[in-house]
C-alpha cells in the first residue's frame, strides 16, 4: 500500500468509525423530519450539477488527486462484491501469483453496515464459492424447517398451500441476518490477501485516454453545505486498475452512469423496482418459531394491480423475526404510501398477535429489481463490467437475488482472471467479454428466464391472474413458454394525477405495534457530515414544486421511507419542497420513482449512511 493510501485509509476509517457510532437523537440531532419550523428550500449546490469550472470561489484550489494501482478494483462490498474478490483471489493465489492486487471500495462505515435483506438465503452459490463454509463459522443459524402462505382479506387469512417447485419453497435454504454473512464474507476476503476498504465512497468514474474505464474516484471532503470549499478541502483520490468490477447494488449510481454512457440498455428493457421496508423484532417466549417463513398476499395493498406482499422470518436467534413488506414501484397511486401500508400491515388480526408485547429493534428499506431477465443490460464494457444487483440478476417470485448475484460475481471474477492472463485486450482497461458467455450458460440464467414472465403476468392481469399464470406456466411449464412478455414501462411513468387518485386512509401508530417515521429512522443509525451539499441533487430546483406538488400532490413526501422530503409553505405561503438528506438510509427509491426522473441520487461523504446490525 502506498504511502499516501495509508494516510487516506488512517483518515476514512477514524472518520468511517466516527459515523458508525451508535447516535443518541436529541433536538439538536441532525436528524430532522417534518418539522413545523421554517426551513430553507431545497437549492441543489452538489458539483455533479453546479460544474466548479464556473464557481469563482474554486479558484486557485489544488485539484489534484493521489492514484493508487491495483490489478482489479471492486465497487461495493455486498455479496456479489465479496464472492467477486474471493473468487479472484482464489484464482490468482492457486496460480501462485499472491501479489495480484484485488481491491474493494465499500460506502458503508463498516462492512455490512448498508445492506439490507430480507433475507433467505438460497446456498448454491456459496456450496461453489466456500464449500467449507460451515467448518469456517458462516452465520447460517438457521436451516429453514416450515413455509406458510396466506392471502389476506381485511380480517381473515386464507391459507394457500405449498409443494415443492413453487417459487416459495424454501426448504433446503437458510434464515440469515445478511449484514452479517457479508461481514463473513469480508472475513474470508482479508483472509485470502484481498485488500478491504470501507468507509471510501466510489463518486466518479476513471477513464483511460482511449475512452475505456481506468478506476474509481473516492468524493472529495471538507466542502459546505453551500458547495465551497472549507479549509479542511480534500481532494478524493483515485483507485486504477486494469478492470473495474461494478457491485454496487440495486440503482447504484457509478452504474447507472455506465450504463448510458456506454448504452449497455440498447438491447433490453428499462429495469424496474420495488422497495422492501423492514424491521426486526424480539418477541415473548411461545411466538418464535425458529426456521419458520411466512408470507402474505393481498390486504392492505389498495387493489389487486398493485404488487407486493409480506414476509416473517422467524431466527434461531434471541427470539428475533425479521418482518416486512414489499411493495412494486409500479404503483399508479400517487397517495400510496410504502412504509403507512407496512405499519397497517401488522394490525392484521393473524399477524398482530406476534409482536404484541415484543420489542422493535431494527429498522430499514432498501430497493430491489424487479425486472427480471428483460431488463439485464449488457454486462460488459472496455474497462468493466457489471456483476449483482447492480445490473439486477433478482429472482421476483422468489423475493430472492443473494445467490444469483454472488454467482454472477464469480463468472465475472473468471472472466476477468483470464482475460488479464490472456493480456490480449485491445483497450487500455481490460473488457472481459466472455462473462456474459458464461453467464447465458449457467444456472442463472436458466432460473432467471424460468420466471420471466410471472411480475409482468401480474401487472397486466392483477393478482389472481398473476398466481393462475404462475400456476400454469412456471410450477408446471417452468417458464418453458415459446414468449416474453413485456413491463408496461418505468415506474416513474406509473403515477397517475392526485386529482384524478383516491386519498388512502391510515391508521395513526400507536407507538406499540405501528410507529411514525422519526423513531423508525432513528433505529437506523443513520448519520451524516451535516455541512455538506445534499447528495440528493435535483437537476432542476423549480420541478418538485412546478410539477411533483402541482401534478401528484407531492409523492417523494411518500414514497421516501425515511422523510427526507417534505413540503412546507416558504415566505410567500406556496409550497417549497425541503430536503432531509442527513434522514437518507440510501434505499434509491426517490431516483427510481420520481416522475420527472429530477432527482438524482450521489454518494455522500464516505462513511455516512445507515448502520445496520444484521439487517
Amino acid at each position: 500500500m502506498s504511502s499516501h493510501l495509508a494516510r487516506v485509509a488512517r483518515r476514512s476509517y477514524r472518520d468511517a468509525s466516527r459515523l458508525a457510532r451508535p447516535t443518541v437523537y436529541t433536538a439538536s440531532s441532525p436528524l430532522r423530519l417534518l418539522s413545523t419550523s421554517k426551513a430553507t428550500p431545497a437549492v441543489t449546490t452538489h458539483y455533479t450539477v453546479k460544474p466548479r469550472e464556473s464557481d469563482p470561489r474554486w479558484e486557485g484550489v489544488e485539484m489534484e488527486r493521489y492514484a493508487d494501482e491495483a490489478d482489479v478494483v471492486i465497487v461495493g462490498g455486498g455479496p456479489a462484491g465479496m464472492s467477486a474478490a474471493i473468487r479472484l483471489k482464489q484464482l490468482a493465489n492457486e496460480a501462485g501469483n499472491e501479489e495480484f492486487r484485488v481491491c474493494v471500495i465499500e460506502k458503508s462505515a463498516s462492512v455490512g453496515g448498508h445492506i439490507l435483506s430480507g433475507a433467505c438465503l438460497e446456498p448454491r452459490a456459496l456450496n461453489e464459492l466456500i464449500p467449507d463454509w460451515a467448518e469456517r463459522g458462516a452465520p447460517l443459524k438457521t436451516p429453514v424447517k416450515e413455509d406458510k402462505f396466506s392471502f389476506l382479506t381485511k380480517n381473515k387469512a386464507v391459507p394457500i398451500p405449498i409443494f415443492p417447485g413453487m417459487p416459495m419453497h424454501n426448504h433446503g435454504n437458510y434464515i440469515v441476518r445478511m449484514g452479517h454473512f457479508v461481514q463473513w464474507l469480508g472475513e474470508q476476503a482479508e483472509e485470502l490477501g484481498v485488500e478491504v476498504y470501507p468507509g471510501f465512497a466510489a463518486s466518479e468514474v476513471v477513464y483511460n485516454d482511449d475512452g475505456s474505464v481506468a478506476g474509481i474516484a473516492t468524493n472529495d471532503v471538507g466542502i459546505a453545505k453551500d458547495g465551497s470549499p472549507k479549509d479542511s478541502f480534500e481532494r478524493g483520490m483515485e483507485f486504477r486498475a486494469k478492470c473495474t468490477i461494478f457491485s454496487e447494488g440495486c440503482r447504484g449510481h457509478l452504474s447507472k452512469g455506465i450504463m448510458k454512457k456506454f448504452d449497455l440498455n440498447k438491447d433490453n428493457q428499462e429495469q424496474i423496482f420495488g422497495i422492501g421496508i423492514k424491521e426486526l423484532w424480539q418477541v415473548e417466549e411461545g411466538k418464535h418459531h425458529p426456521g419458520r417463513i411466512e408470507h402474505t398476499v393481498g390486504w392492505p395493498l389498495p387493489d389487486a394491480h398493485t404488487y407486493g406482499g409480506s414476509f416473517l422470518y422467524h431466527l434461531n436467534e434471541d427470539n428475533l423475526i425479521a418482518v416486512g413488506f414489499v411493495v412494486g414501484l409500479d404503483y399508479t397511486n400517487p397517495y400510496m404510501h410504502p412504509f403507512k401500508t407496512f405499519q397497517q400491515f401488522k394490525t392484521h388480526p393473524a399477524v398482530a398477535p406476534t409482536f404484541e408485547g415484543g420489542t422493535r429493534i431494527g429498522y430499514g428499506a432498501r430497493a430491489l429489481n424487479e425486472g427480471g431477465l428483460q431488463s439485464i443490460p449488457k454486462l460488459t464494457f472496455p474497462g468493466g463490467c457489471l456483476v449483482g444487483c447492480s445490473p439486477g440478476f433478482m429472482n421476483v417470485p422468489k423475493i430472492k437475488g443473494t445467490h444469483t448475484a454472488m454467482k454472477s460475481a464469480m463468472l465475472a471474477a473468471e472472466s476477468v482472471w483470464d482475460k488479464i492472463q490472456a493480456g490480449d485486450s485491445v483497450t487500455e482497461g481490460v473488457e472481459p467479454a466472455e462473462y456474459e458467455e458464461k453467464l447465458k450458460s449457467s444456472w442463472v440464467w436458466d432460473e432467471m428466464k424460468s420466471v420471466r414472465n410471472i411480475k409482468p403476468a401480474f401487472h397486466k392481469w392483477g393478482l389472481w391472474g398473476g398466481i393462475a399464470y404462475t400456476g400454469l406456466f412456471y410450477v408446471v411449464g417452468r417458464g418453458k413458454e415459446p414468449w416474453t412478455l413485456k413491463h408496461a414501462g418505468t415506474d416513474n411513468q406509473t403515477l397517475k394525477p392526485a386529482e384524478s387518485s383516491k386519498e388512502i386512509d391510515y391508521p395513526k401508530p400507536d407507538g406499540k405495534l405501528t410507529f411514525d417515521l422519526l423513531s423508525s429512522v432513528a433505529l437506523t443509525g443513520t448519520n451524516h457530515e451535516a455541512d455538506q451539499p445534499a447528495h440528493l441533487t435535483l437537476m432542476d430546483d423549480q420541478t418538485p414544486e412546478d410539477v411533483n406538488f402541482a401534478k401528484f400532490a407531492g409523492p417523494e413526501g411518500r414514497f421516501c421511507p425515511a422523510g427526507v422530503y417534505e413540503y412546507q409553505p416558504d415566505d410567500k405561503g406556496n409550497m417549497a419542497l425541503i430536503i432531509n438528506a442527513s434522514n437518507c438510509i440510501h434505499c434509491k427509491t426517490c431516483d427510481i420513482k420520481d416522475y420527472s426522473q429530477n432527482i438524482n441520487w450521489v454518494c455522500p461523504e464516505g462513511g455516512g449512511g445507515p448502520a445496520y446490525d444484521g439487517m
